[in-house]
């Protein structure tokens, strides 16, 4: 007979390591996605600039990260990147979480790939007018990018950047693979002392059950603040 017992994990320190692994998920997943949509703007503008150069890269940048397995990509942040830094930048890194450093850029760049992807789409879905009106009042097109374009993008965009961002919560459980002490991998540990293998994981998969409805929930929100005729269709 199953003799299940939560309470053997929601308390001492079983209980403090289940608290500080769901924030550093909400910490690291909070600091990527911020970083991931400001990188992924600009990416998206290389692409569309017209520059064979800038194009090739963004190009480039967005097949390589979309292509790769995200916990490969941590790996190389992790354990090949280090070697080719100086030892004063790997002494900083190293007393500076390293673990924490390493994971948030690779998962930032991930996440920009993916991100600018859908964000191209919503600029194509627009009329070349929009482009063309605002360079005739004179903007540059960096100005026309951020005041016109890239807004009406993001309003098409947003479903799908609702969808990349569950995406991106539920892959800060690859930061375990380096020994970053987020939920998953506090999960892991209270199993491997107390045994609790269901009330642990059930434990870990409401909180990722719940953050999931709550970013759904997040992107509804902003998708009819951005189209509010969106949410009475």
């Amino acid at each position: 007979m199953l003799d299940l017992n939560f309470g053997a994990v929601l308390n001492g320190r079983y209980l403090d390591w289940l608290i500080a692994g769901a924030y550093n998920t909400l910490v690291l997943f909070a600091a990527a996605w911020v970083s991931g949509l400001l990188l992924a703007l600009v990416v998206v503008s290389m692409r569309q600039s017209g520059l064979a150069g800038l194009h090739a890269v963004s190009k480039g940048f967005v097949g390589y990260h979309r292509n790769v397995p995200g916990l490969v990509q941590i790996f190389i942040w992790y354990f090949g990147v280090p070697q080719v830094l100086p030892e004063a930048w790997q002494a900083w890194i190293n007393a500076h979480g390293s673990e924490f450093i390493f994971v948030w850029i690779a998962l930032t760049l991930n996440a920009a790939a993916f991100m600018s992807e859908d964000l191209r789409s919503g600029v194509r879905s627009l009329s070349p007018t929009q482009m063309e009106a605002a360079r005739a009042l004179g903007l540059s097109y960096a100005k026309a990018m951020r005041f016109v374009v890239l807004p009406q993008a993001l309003r098409v965009a947003v479903p799908p950047l609702t969808n990349q961002s569950l995406g991106l919560f539920k892959a800060t459980s690859l930061a375990m693979a380096i020994g970053l002490a987020e939920l998953t991998y506090a999960a892991h540990q209270i199993e491997s002392e107390s045994f609790r293998t269901f009330e642990v994981y059930a434990i870990a998969s409401i909180f990722y059950w719940v953050c999931s409805f709550a970013l759904m929930g997040i992107g509804h929100a902003w998708s009819v603040r951005l189209d509010p005729l969106r949410g009475v269709r």
